[in-house]
C-alpha cells in the first residue's frame, strides 16, 4: 500500500504547477502582444517589399501598369545595357579608392585624437561637424569649392601657380573630387575608431615601454592588430555604403550624370529606372544585382577577417 501510495503521489500533477504554466503562457502572449506592432511593420514594410520585388523584376510592372510576367528578359537587357556597366565601374571605381582612404585617415585621425593634448574635445567636434551637414548642402557647397572659375581650390592653386581642372566638369577629375568630398565627412567612422582605441589596455603599451619598442611598433603591433575589430566593421558598413552612393552625386549632376555619365552611379541609375522613366520592373532586377553583389562581398570579407582581425584575450 505504501509503495502505491508513493506511485501515486509521484504521478500526481502538483496544483501548483498549474497556475505558473498559465502565467508563463499570459507573459508569452503579453509578449507577442507588445512585439506586434514592430513584427507587422517588419512583415509590412520590410519583407512584403522585398518579395514583391523579386516579383517584379520578372515583369514589365511600371508603376502606372501592372506589367506582364517576362522571366529573365529584364536581367537579360540588363547584360546588354552599356550605362548599366558603366554605372558599375562608376561605383566600383569610387568603392576601390574611397573605402581603403577612409579607413587609413580615418585611423590616423583617430589617433591624433586620441592624444592627451589640452582642448582635445574641441578638435574632436571640428573633425565631426562635417557629418552633421546635410548631403544636398554638402553638394552645393563643394559644388561653390571646385568651381573651375571662382571656386576657392583653384584661386588657391592659381596663387601658387598652378592651373586647377575643370574637377566636376572634368570626365577625369570627377570621381576623385567626389572622393576627396566623401573623405571630408568621415567624422562619424573616426568616432568609432577612436572608441576602439579607447578599449585598448594600457597594459599593453606598458610592458611594450618595459621592452624598449618605440612608437612605430607600438603602433603596428599593438594598436593596429587591437583595432582590426573596429576596422572589420567599418570596412564592411564602408563597402555596402560605397556602393549605395546616391544623394551627392544625383545632387551635383542634377541627375545627369555629366560630364559623359562619369558620375552616373549604380543607385542613381535605378533611381532613374524605376521613378524617372518608370520601369521599375527593370529597376528591382538591378536592385536584386546589387543585392546580390553587397552579398557575396560582405561574405568575402567575413571570411577573410579569419586570418586578419585580432581580438583581445584571444
Amino acid at each position: 500500500m505504501a509503495r502505491t501510495e508513493k506511485a501515486i503521489s509521484k504521478t500526481s500533477v502538483n496544483p501548483r504547477s498549474v497556475p505558473k504554466k498559465k502565467t508563463k503562457i499570459k507573459k508569452g502572449y503579453a509578449g507577442w502582444l507588445f512585439a506586434s506592432p514592430w513584427i507587422i511593420g517588419l512583415l509590412l514594410f520590410y519583407a512584403l517589399p522585398v518579395v514583391s520585388s523579386l516579383y517584379f523584376s520578372f515583369t514589365t510592372y511600371s508603376i502606372l501598369q501592372p506589367g506582364d510576367f517576362i522571366g529573365f528578359k529584364n536581367y537579360s537587357d540588363l547584360i546588354h545595357d552599356h550605362l548599366f556597366w558603366k554605372s558599375i565601374g562608376n561605383t566600383v571605381y569610387f568603392a576601390v579608392i574611397f573605402v581603403p582612404l577612409s579607413i587609413i585617415f580615418g585611423v590616423a585621425l583617430a589617433m591624433m585624437l586620441n592624444m592627451r593634448v589640452k582642448g582635445m574635445s574641441i578638435y574632436r567636434t571640428v573633425f565631426f561637424l562635417p557629418t552633421l551637414v546635410p548631403q544636398v548642402a554638402l553638394a552645393v557647397l563643394w559644388m561653390w569649392l571646385l568651381n573651375p572659375g571662382f571656386g576657392l581650390v583653384n584661386g588657391m592653386l592659381d596663387k601658387i601657380g598652378i592651373s586647377g581642372p575643370a574637377w566636376l566638369g572634368s570626365e577625369t577629375w570627377s570621381k576623385p573630387s567626389l572622393i576627396f568630398m566623401s573623405l571630408w565627412g568621415i567624422g562619424q567612422a573616426v568616432v568609432i575608431y577612436l572608441a576602439g582605441l579607447g578599449d585598448i589596455s594600457n597594459e599593453y603599451y606598458e610592458a611594450a615601454e618595459v621592452d624598449g619598442a618605440n612608437w612605430f611598433q607600438r603602433t603596428f603591433y599593438i594598436t593596429l592588430p587591437l583595432l582590426t575589430p573596429v576596422i572589420f566593421y567599418n570596412l564592411v558598413m564602408g563597402v555596402i555604403g560605397a556602393f549605395q552612393q546616391f544623394t551627392l552625386p544625383y545632387t551635383l549632376t542634377q541627375g545627369s550624370g555629366k560630364p559623359n555619365n562619369s558620375l552616373t552611379f549604380y543607385v542613381s541609375y535605378l533611381y532613374d529606372n524605376g521613378f524617372k522613366y518608370f520601369k521599375m520592373g527593370y529597376a528591382s532586377a538591378m536592385a536584386w544585382i546589387l543585392f546580390i553583389i553587397i552579398m557575396i562581398l560582405t561574405l568575402l570579407i567575413f571570411w577573410s577577417s579569419k586570418r586578419w582581425v585580432h581580438y583581445q584575450g584571444k
